[in-house]
């Protein structure tokens, strides 16, 4: 089966009133199967009007006419997303449930991906929303699995976004990191694992290994990257010394 390359979906302007849009209706659905309280209904909505306010931002800033099937895709995921977090605030889902609406969301991860490569519309904008969208999913399982299990699990998810805010005080954080399938496999783990908490059928113990594993495991890789980021910086700063030593020198002499 082929795509075509120039295979799009909804314009710039409608995609993300439809994104919204299908929020809304998950909320409705929601509300009607499992039980969605106001404040559930508050944290949904607020969630769908963030998501497509600043899809249609990028969307714009990225000059794109057209939303894409790929991002169409990381677009359903985000309204998935959006259904787990009205759920986790308030609502008479089990948890069962939420974990498997969380479950989707996560799967769907690899759709996106291939659909974009298969119809060559990859970009940095499609990569960014895919990757947004994972860390919110996280952030609001892992604020889940806080609630039972300790205030400690909400670093997993918190980790991703401490990461972005030292990058704002320490400039040599923002550097492109080199590709690594290592980091692909812990970001897809905390995923899983943490889905597997929420949905409560490991035993308590069960569930903190898992958490702890989840925690260890991002703990190295975000610690990995930062040690490389810093060698880089400190590489990068000596090869301008030397470079701009001998520039000065023969400026002085003349």
């Amino acid at each position: 089966m082929t795509f075509s390359t120039a295979t799009t979906t909804m314009s710039q302007s409608r995609a993300p009133l439809a994104g919204f849009t299908a929020q809304l209706v998950l909320l409705a659905i929601l509300a009607i199967t499992v039980g969605l309280s106001a404040w559930a209904w508050f944290a949904g909505v607020v969630f769908g009007a963030v998501l497509c306010g600043l899809l249609k931002v990028a969307l714009q800033r990225a000059g794109m006419s057209t939303i894409g099937w790929a991002n169409a895709v990381t677009l359903g995921r985000a309204v998935l997303a959006g259904g787990v977090t009205a759920m986790i605030v308030g609502s008479d889902a089990s948890p069962l449930i939420i974990a498997a609406v969380a479950a989707v969301a996560l799967a769907m991860d690899g759709v996106d991906g291939q659909v974009a490569r298969r119809t060559g519309t990859t970009s940095s904008l499609g990569a960014r929303f895919d990757m947004e969208v994972d860390a919110f999913l996280i952030l609001v399982l892992s604020a889940a699995a806080a609630i039972e299990y300790g205030w400690w699990a909400l670093a997993i998810g918190a980790f991703r976004y401490l990461f972005v805010a030292a990058s704002w005080a320490l400039p040599w954080m923002n550097a492109a990191l080199p590709p690594k399938f290592s980091r692909k496999v812990v970001a897809a783990q905390q995923g899983v694992m943490l889905a597997v908490v929420v949905s409560g059928v490991l035993p308590t113990a069960f569930a903190v290994f898992a958490l702890a594993v989840a925690l260890a495991g991002l703990t190295w890789s975000f610690g990995r990257d930062i040690v490389w980021l810093y060698q880089s910086s400190r590489v990068r700063h000596l090869a301008r010394s030397r470079w701009s030593a001998p520039r000065a020198h023969a400026l002085a002499a003349r």
